[in-house]
């Protein structure tokens, strides 16, 4: 059996006639801030663990030293094709941020709306688009209504997914300056539309999003280097779009369904030799 998180492989070291081998994915965030005994209990018994970036790995192993033998395998997207219409980039300066809005608050939704009066000063009309929806969402709205940029920027709430793709065809930049991904799927969705990835340096995003390149990761602890990034690419559309086709490259390289599936089917041949 093969578990998709530690949370659901605890059903797993109860039965005895389950005491078979078994693999779990390690994916981030329930190993850092919710590492309980039973989900320790899990990582110990399982024969294989899947860490889906060496951020995730590493960060886990500063918690217990079980999650060492972690195997890393990168996620990806759904899809073996880029969109048939791709992100344009020479629309108006609308920055994407689409993640859920949780109690943690770790996504960046509020550096981004903190941002935004900066922005908007140096690129007249730029908008913040924010999709998605979480326990927190009148926290943020409220947020953005008391902004001095509260009319360029817009909360959406939950978004269908027959309307993502017109989001992603406006957007200019895609901005998550997270502090908690282990992966980041929304980053490696953004480069298949060919739109430029604004991450952090403080989780796994560098992993996935090449900074210079892909895109730009920024230190938060430096009060302006948000804003600064964003800035440059709604400005300079061609470094954008130099950025966005870097990207799109590297999702085909990397995180395309295809190329998941064939390191995917290594990890499974190696976990089917452990029995």
């Amino acid at each position: 059996m093969l578990y998709d998180q530690l949370g659901t492989a605890r059903a797993h070291i109860w039965p005895p006639r389950l005491a078979r081998p078994f693999g779990v994915w390690v994916h981030g965030i329930e190993v850092w801030d919710q590492l309980r005994p039973d989900r320790l209990r899990a990582a110990y018994r399982a024969n294989v663990m899947l860490a889906n970036t060496n951020f995730t790995r590493q960060h886990a192993m500063e918690y217990d030293k079980v999650f060492s033998s972690a195997r890393v395998c990168w996620l990806a997207t759904s899809e073996d094709e880029p969109p048939a219409e791709p992100a344009g980039l020479g629309g108006p300066p609308i920055v994407l941020i689409l993640g859920r809005l949780d109690d943690a608050a770790y996504k960046g939704h509020k550096e981004l709306i903190d941002a935004w009066p900066t922005i908007v000063d140096a690129v007249p009309g730029a908008r913040l688009v924010i999709a998605g929806v979480g326990p927190s969402f009148e926290r943020h709205r409220s947020m953005a209504a008391a902004s001095a940029a509260a009319a360029y920027i817009d909360i959406l709430g939950f978004v269908t997914e027959s309307s993502l793709p017109e989001l992603w065809k406006r957007a200019v930049v895609f901005a998550m300056p997270s502090r908690g991904e282990g992966f980041g799927l929304a980053y490696i969705e953004a480069m298949r539309w060919g739109v430029p990835v604004i991450a952090s340096v403080h989780d796994a995003a560098p992993e996935v999003n090449i900074h210079n390149e892909t895109g730009l990761n920024v230190d938060l602890a430096h009060a302006n280097e948000l804003s600064d990034s964003i800035i440059e690419l709604l400005r300079d559309r061609d470094l954008a779009q130099r950025m966005g086709t870097a990207g799109q490259r590297r999702w085909r390289e990397h995180f395309c369904y295809s190329a998941f599936r064939k390191r995917f089917a290594a990890e499974l041949e190696y976990f089917v030799k452990q029995r």
